[in-house]
């Protein structure tokens, strides 16, 4: 994947006035052209396209700041939800330069920061992306730490005698090198999983990327931790943004399991003060709620 714009770039001009223009897209279909998922096979692979669509990125700011018209600093935590079916994702760092780029900016009130966030990250992706502002001194439920849903498989090959290999590219075939992937008896009920370990790089600086993976799935074929904890770690030198890693993800498991639900979600730790949480869905009813972990 080749990716251009202010990401790349060896010094960087922060900007003191209000810049717009300064919000780079990116176009989901690269990443999704380079997971290759191929929309001829049945069930949840159908429309492959459509099925990657489903789903919201969660994008949380904890460095947030504009004047107020006595020209007083006003800080605030933002979250941004940017519809999966959006044409663009929006490049991280001319994120965080573009909200830089308000600093120095007096509004009226937090509602005309929300709107204006608002109007301009559509502009960018291309589709509806709603705002919400935080105060610092306020206990919202919405901004909790949790603790993800699920069996933690960390030390799912803790008793292996085999070690594990780095891969240059995520390995879907580690997810069926087990004899443990048999039909079983009860599919009725969804498998939940969460594993700590997922690590992956930016395609363009290769800077790494640590994130919490987490799944449910309801499949007639039974998972494997130690098989799907070797797979989650194949992607530790993959060069990938999160939203194309959870996506692969996504595909990867629907074409090894068959699952007639799946929900695919991944919270990745902050970087310039900024996290990006990707969560992706079989169907919209298992969309889950926005949330942070305490690695965020």
């Amino acid at each position: 994947m080749s990716i251009h714009g202010i990401l790349g770039e060896q010094t960087t001009d922060y900007p003191t006035q209000y810049s717009p223009d300064i919000l780079y897209p990116i176009a989901r279909s690269l990443g999704r052209e380079a997971i290759g998922w191929q929309a001829d096979k049945s069930g949840i692979g159908e429309a492959s396209i459509d099925r990657l669509s489903i789903g919201v990125d969660w994008w949380h700011a904890f460095e947030v700041s504009w004047l107020n018209l006595q020209g007083l600093s006003q800080v605030a935590i933002a979250r941004f939800c940017v519809p999966a079916s959006s044409p663009n994702i929006v490049e991280s760092k001319s994120f965080k330069l573009y909200l830089n780029s308000i600093n120095f900016t007096e509004f009226a009130s937090w509602q005309e920061v929300e709107t204006l966030l608002a109007k301009d990250l559509s502009a960018c992706v291309q589709a509806d992306v709603q705002v919400a502002l935080f105060a610092l001194n306020d206990q919202h439920s919405e901004m909790l730490i949790i603790q993800p849903e699920g069996i933690c498989i960390d030390d799912a090959l803790a008793n292996s005698s085999q070690k594990v290999a780095l891969s240059a590219h995520p390995d879907a075939a580690l997810l069926t090198q087990t004899s443990s992937v048999v039909e079983k008896e009860d599919s009725g009920e969804p498998y939940q999983f969460y594993c700590n370990l997922l690590r992956s790089n930016c395609p363009v600086t290769n800077q790494p990327d640590w994130g919490t993976l987490a799944v449910s799935i309801t499949s007639q074929k039974q998972i494997d931790n130690a098989a799907m904890l070797r797979y989650i770690l194949s992607y530790r030198q993959h060069n990938g943004f999160h939203e194309q890693c959870v996506e692969q993800i996504f595909a990867d498991l629907s074409e090894v399991y068959e699952p007639s639900e799946l929900m695919v979600r991944a919270w990745y730790t902050r970087r310039g003060g900024i996290d990006i949480n990707p969560c992706r869905v079989s169907d919209i009813s298992l969309l889950p709620k926005p949330s942070r972990l305490i690695r965020q």
